[in-house]
């Protein structure tokens, strides 16, 4: 019998070697009928897919090919399950509804392993981690449309993650602030209203998310705004300028209008959890709040300030979850905080301190989640090896000092290019640790990848997402981010990265690439959306194609020296085409997914490449 490719890999699974035939007949729903009808749904669904018909029933006498059950005492653990399969019938007892649905998931994974053959089998399982989330950046530069979000909510049920973030700064339609959003393709009360009902069937909590006090650049470049930032004119912040960034802290007028924004926000989701943000508030004390920070200390007019948005969530009757980043840098400050918070752990390096950091939070009695990321942004095809650290990290420090929750970050930072299908890898390990980090710690997962989140039971698309995100390891490794994407996004007289790189390096990347696009090839996915995928892979894959002859073109650059460009005319004009090329596709794959609002913005980053391709040499000179 070949593996399974469950996912997660449930923690106790045990098989006889003999097999179940599933026919016609009935899903019986023993107890909760009402509450366990979706569970019994996607049964229904899947058996269609194997040409069986299968209805639910309450009724009694109706002996059941699956029975679901709830039933605390046979299962105690909460979200946990039993999955029996003997050569009668299949049997689901879940400790609660979310306990039958997980069942459930399990046993269509098996079908999608199996068909109607299924062997039979015991499973006891339940998670680690009590929530187990996403979060999904809407705000730099994508806002997907709605049915991008439910399928992505479909995806995040299959593989147990029960909770989703959409990561707000601007891209909200607040009534009475057009101004911000317009231009924006905004997700509007409406369409959360129904996605929040849609992930509260298949047991998801849509958890708000609105970040309250750094991250506003995008309101504070429309004059209505800016006179609530720290900084009008911006800042300097190691050795960078800063655009104004973050709410002046000290004035009574930041408060009020997080307060407007919470009163049009908040009654939309029927989550009582609430993620304020509040992360990297870089430039409070650079300008109105200089003063008390220099008397107080910065860390702790933060933290007045984050004192003031939980009385804000108190109101409003929501639990306030904020990112951990600044109030760990006096950790001594974290016991002033309410007992009732959850802060928010974060970190992207395999090597975060999740272990000391995590600590922090546990000594003074707050609850907090560990929150790694996927490690898709600024590297197009991700960073397989560091996400997984990552990962794994959080997970294993997670439960040492006993977070209460996991959320696995996804953002959209410097343009968001690279298509969602590049974060799957992310949200599939992830929510194996979190679910059953023993079972799940040493697997070769990207099987089960490939067969429930691509749905290709061949394994090569699963195994391509692998091998393609390790291209980021064939040259010079930087942080949060890859060389090669970096390469992309810096001005075309800036040599650093590219001359850093070797040919030797070079060509392994690329060879890494060229190789998972065959295993991309040779996937047999059957999902409605298989092509779009393979296309969105293979673009991204062609940027850093790109990338590498961008490399090559500025170590021309430099060894010809500044006086000698005249030369390398035609070589600009060649990446200029191909930039056009790029731009027209980016553009077409966006929209496949995405709203419009975004895009321009998204685009720009190439066309200021394209531009100084078509400028060539002047646009050349390092000065």
């Amino acid at each position: 019998m070949s593996e399974l490719q469950l996912l997660p890999r449930p923690r106790e699974l045990e098989q006889t070697g003999a097999r179940l035939t599933l026919s016609n007949g009935v899903i019986q729903l023993a107890s909760c009928p009402q509450e366990l009808l979706f569970s019994a749904g996607t049964l229904e669904a899947a058996a269609a897919s194997l040409g069986l018909t299968l209805r639910p029933s309450a009724a009694p006498g109706d002996g059941g090919v699956i029975v679901l059950a709830v039933d605390p005492e046979a299962m105690p653990h909460d979200q946990g399950y039993i999955l029996e399969i003997d050569s009668e019938a299949a049997r689901i007892t879940g400790h609660d509804p979310a306990g039958v649905f997980y069942g459930a998931v399990t046993l269509r994974q098996l079908m999608a392993n199996c068909g109607a053959e299924l062997p039979e089998l015991r499973i006891q399982d339940w998670p680690d981690f009590p929530a187990r989330g996403v979060m999904l950046d809407i705000s730099r530069d994508k806002v997907p449309t709605l049915d991008t979000l439910k399928s992505l909510v479909d995806k995040l049920a299959a593989v147990k993650l029960n909770q989703l973030q959409l990561y707000i700064e601007h891209t909200f339609a607040y009534p009475g602030h057009e101004v911000v959003w317009e231009k924006a393709s905004p997700v509007t009360p409406a369409e959360i209203l129904e996605l929040d009902a849609y992930c509260r069937e298949r047991f998801v909590e849509l958890a708000p998310n609105q970040n309250s006090f750094g991250h506003l650049a995008r309101w504070f470049k429309h004059k209505e705004y800016l006179h609530l930032a720290e900084t009008a004119e911006g800042s300097e912040i190691h050795g960078r300028h800063l655009e104004p960034f973050s709410l002046c802290p000290t004035d009574p007028a930041s408060i009020e209008f997080i307060k407007g924004l919470y009163g049009d926000f908040l009654p939309n989701f029927s989550s009582k959890l609430f993620n304020v943000g509040c992360d990297e508030t870089w430039d409070v004390g650079q300008g109105r709040s200089k003063e008390i920070c220099a008397e107080k200390g910065t860390t702790e007019v933060y933290l007045e300030f984050l004192l003031r948005i939980y009385e804000l969530c108190r109101q409003h009757g929501r639990t306030m979850m904020f990112w951990g980043d600044i109030i760990n840098r006096k950790p001594e400050l974290i016991s002033q905080l309410p007992r009732d918070v959850i802060a928010l752990e974060w970190g992207y390096e395999a090597s975060h301190p999740f272990d000391e950091n995590g600590a922090n939070f546990a000594a003074s009695g707050i609850p907090f989640y560990v929150c790694p990321g996927t490690s898709s942004w600024n590297s197009v095809l991700g960073r397989t090896d560091n996400a997984i650290g990552n990962l794994l990290n959080a997970a294993e420090n997670g439960l040492k000092h006993g977070a209460c929750g996991y959320l696995i970050t996804d953002w959209g930072d410097s343009g968001h290019w690279q298509y969602l299908p590049v974060s799957y890898l992310g949200f599939a390990w992830g929510a194996a640790y979190s679910w059953a980090l023993a079972s799940n710690r040493e697997q070769d997962l990207a099987p089960a990848l490939s067969l429930n989140l691509f749905q290709d039971p061949t394994g090569n698309t699963g195994k391509a997402a692998y091998k393609l995100g390790n291209n980021y390891k064939s040259g010079v490794i930087c942080s949060n981010g890859s060389t090669l994407f970096h390469v992309l996004q810096t001005p075309l007289g800036q040599l650093q990265p590219a001359i850093e790189l070797t040919q030797e390096g070079l060509d392994a990347a690329r060879a890494h690439i060229h190789s998972g696009l065959e295993l991309l090839a040779a996937g047999k996915s059957t999902a409605e959306d298989a092509e779009l995928v393979k296309a969105e892979f293979r673009h991204n894959a062609e940027m850093l194609f790109h990338a590498i002859r961008l490399v090559l073109f500025k170590k021309k650059v430099a060894e010809c020296g500044e006086n000698n460009l005249a030369g390398l005319k035609a070589s600009a004009t060649e990446l200029a085409a191909e930039m056009e090329t790029l731009i027209a596709r980016h553009r077409e794959l966006w929209l496949a997914r995405n709203r419009d609002g975004g895009l321009v913005d998204s685009a720009a980053r190439f066309e200021a490449r394209l531009d100084e391709y078509r400028n060539f040499p002047a646009s050349a000179e390092t000065g």
